[in-house]
């Protein structure tokens, strides 16, 4: 398995960005392609920040078409928002949000690639180093965290606009406040946030209990054609589903809509990992993978080209269904079982 990211920012690291961020009349401030709360919460915070500093940053990411997840639609700070087509082709300062690999960019890569200066915030184990410089913490719960430290760093005031983006990742990485990645820190910047006067209780039903009808009867076809295969992931067990591209469309929903497929498939007390697959229009497979605990699927899903966290992590998958499951089952076979 490949070894993980283990080197926290220092003091010189973090002094190089603020000055990077201060300096720079319009940087591009990136999410990740199909952006969660953490990559968009954490990119518009900081492009939010900025502005209050005189500068005009502009927010993007790599889709095409370049559309704003439903269920993150209500974040302030959208008219920061630039189309990949709209960027200026030169852009010499670039920082990227939550983003482990350059290849998570999309259609920015190569210009991010090609930048004076790559600036990488995320906390991601699975990142691959690439950037001229970063700030890097695997053990921050979220990358809105690191977002949080450099707005405090630039001296910014946090209002409620930019601690509704910051609360929006870190619930959404969090998995509002039940993933082992909850320490006690977590909750003291929850608190903070929330005594700016933030919509809590709105931000959480706008991301998880709010959905068009669609969805359930999308979930209801997932869950029924659901697969337990008890003796993969070396006896652990592993539950899988997938979600058809005509189910989609006969149910007149995106993509973006099926996440949170995931969250009900994992129930299942048999299987150590869950898997859902969902297909795009083109025929691959965005893969969603998670683990109870003794698995490490963010090594799983780096071998297979892709990464994310130690419970919870994917891929894309550009073979047929059945080669895609075969080296999944493949890859959480050879997967070394954690202690604990």
């Amino acid at each position: 398995m490949t070894a993980s990211w283990d080197q926290r920012a220092t003091e010189a690291d973090w002094t190089e960005v603020v000055e990077l961020a201060r300096s720079t009349p319009s940087p591009l401030l990136l999410a990740h392609v199909s952006p969660d709360g953490d990559a968009l919460g954490s990119a518009l915070a900081v492009g939010l920040a900025l502005r209050e500093l005189g500068n005009t940053p502009m927010v993007s990411f790599g889709d095409d078409p370049f559309v704003v997840p439903r269920i993150l639609q209500f974040l302030p700070g959208q008219e920061l928002l630039v189309a990949p087509a709209d960027v200026p082709e030169h852009t010499p300062v670039v920082f990227t949000f939550d983003a482990s690999s350059a290849g998570r960019l999309g259609l920015h890569q190569e210009r991010a690639e090609n930048a004076e200066a790559l600036v990488v915030v995320d906390h991601h184990a699975s990142y691959t180093g690439f950037g001229t410089h970063h700030v890097v913490e695997p053990d921050s719960p979220a990358t809105a965290v690191m977002a949080l430290k450099l707005i405090d760093r630039l001296g910014v005031r946090l209002d409620q606009a930019m601690a509704t983006c910051i609360y929006t990742g870190l619930i959404t990485d969090t998995g509002s406040f039940r993933y082992a990645a909850t320490t006690p820190h977590v909750h003291e910047v929850a608190a903070r946030l929330m005594a700016t006067g933030i919509k809590h209780d709105a931000i959480a039903r706008q991301l998880y209990d709010t959905a068009p009808f669609g969805f359930v009867r999308v979930l209801g076809a997932a869950l029924d054609r659901a697969v337990l295969e008890t003796d993969a992931v070396g006896g652990l067990g592993m539950v899988w589903t997938t979600v058809p591209v005509s189910d989609r469309v006969t149910a007149g929903i995106g993509i973006d809509s099926v996440e949170s497929v995931i969250d009900a498939v994992r129930v299942a007390q048999e299987a150590e990992v869950a898997v859902v697959l969902k297909e795009h229009e083109d025929g691959t497979y965005r893969v969603s993978m998670r683990s109870r605990g003794h698995i490490d699927v963010a090594q799983v899903n780096i071998a297979l080209g892709g990464g994310g966290h130690r419970y919870a992590a994917g891929y894309t998958a550009t073979c047929d269904l059945d080669t895609a499951m075969a080296n999944i089952r493949a890859a959480l076979a050879a997967a070394p079982h954690l202690q604990g």
